[in-house]
């Protein structure tokens, strides 16, 4: 099983290579995705890390505030994507 990790405060420049590289560091990850402004295409600043199930919550507790790009990471579980109501 998989569980989703929310980064946020992520250098504008990170690559879905980049983070992946850095959380494999802490455990397994089967993919990241930036999330990027669909018209400039830029970063938004925040992405998520699918991660193993057991390397999840341990990984959240070290990389929350941890340095990357010279920013204090934010990391968390992912909440489930809401529709409009």
């Amino acid at each position: 099983m998989t569980r989703t990790l929310y980064v946020g405060n992520l250098p504008w420049n990170t690559s879905t290579e980049d983070i992946s590289e850095f959380f494999r560091g802490y455990g397994e990850v089967y993919s990241s995705r930036i999330i990027t402004d669909r018209e400039t295409g830029r970063s938004r600043g925040f992405g998520f890390v699918e991660v193993s199930d057991e390397d999840a919550e341990r990984m959240a507790q070290e990389l929350n505030g941890k340095e990357f790009g010279g920013r204090p990471l934010t990391v968390n579980e992912a909440k489930p994507k809401q529709g409009p109501e």
